[in-house]
């Protein structure tokens, strides 16, 4: 069996077409755990950029097909090195601050203010290093919630590399608990935990049925940064896992999904506490009646 050489693919295009393709990504099945990101390079000329990073010969080539769906987009494709991959394509990144949380990796150690909520995350192969505009989205809602109130019990549902849960961790949350069905994402996560002296811990788990998770329910708060989809199939389990009054942050959909996740948690007895744009991306704060 040939090993898979991981691959960049950039694509390039008007705002509209670009938003278009991210919908037809997060659509497709064979796409469904495919890291990528999408954001304005360059507002005077409506130019919109997607980037993605397959892991696999069968996701390079179904992403490839979809973005060919899109003749405006200008898609581009550079073979990465080896070894770990998306560390390195990572590692050029500057730190990111999203309200009291400064986020950075090794690279940037020595730039952490003294005045800041500092996490040093570490991506190896897991998403969510803090630049997404989810993540940042998440972090910058988490933390105006923390002006008027404290969480003693969080749940982070897909938690990549860990930053979320850490983050509730850092700032007072006594049980902070984080699942995902990638077993790498969980190993890599408890070891963002370690080098930050979080007591977060982090589940392999598909779901919320998990044992480890039910043991610390209700949570005052949940975390689910993974995409639209899984979203509003998770809406009901959320619903069961959140203490009356509890909230959650919904994101990892695209403004224009904002509708469809917003109404399947209002059909659940979720009332809408607020929304953040960031890019072409959606964060949701919602509350359990």
């Amino acid at each position: 069996m040939m090993t898979y050489n991981p691959q960049q693919i950039v694509a390039r295009g008007p705002r509209r077409i670009a938003e278009a393709a991210a919908e037809a990504i997060d659509a497709d099945d064979v796409l469904e755990s495919v890291t990528y990101s999408i954001l304005e390079e360059d507002e005077d000329r409506d130019v919109w950029r997607i980037d993605a990073f397959p892991t696999a010969e069968e996701e390079d080539a179904q992403l490839q097909a979809v973005l060919a769906g899109y003749p405006e987009l200008n898609v581009t494709v550079e073979t990465l090195a080896d070894a770990d991959w998306l560390a390195m394509a990572l590692s050029g990144l500057p730190p990111v601050r999203a309200g009291r949380f400064f986020i950075y990796g090794i690279h940037d150690r020595g730039q952490a203010p003294s005045s800041t909520v500092n996490l040093r995350i570490e991506a190896g192969a897991a998403f969510g290093t803090g630049h997404h505009g989810t993540t940042v989205g998440c972090l910058i809602a988490y933390n105006d919630l923390l002006k008027s109130q404290k969480f003693d019990r969080v749940l982070d549902v897909g938690a990549g590399t860990g930053v979320l849960a850490i983050a509730a961790s850092r700032t007072g949350t006594k049980t902070a608990v984080g699942t995902d069905i990638d077993p790498i994402s969980v190993r890599i996560s408890n070891e963002n935990a370690a080098l930050n002296q979080s007591r977060a811990r982090f589940v392999h788990a598909n779901g919320l049925n998990h044992r480890k998770v039910r043991q610390d329910a209700p949570y005052d708060l949940v975390f689910a940064n993974i995409l639209a989809r899984p979203l509003v199939s998770l809406s009901m389990p959320i619903r069961g896992a959140l203490k009356p009054g509890g909230l959650v942050i919904l994101s990892g959909l695209l403004r224009t999904q904002e509708r469809f996740v917003k109404a399947a948690y209002l059909s659940h007895g979720f009332r809408l506490v607020r929304r953040i744009h960031r890019d072409a991306w959606c964060t949701l704060v919602m509350q359990k009646a």
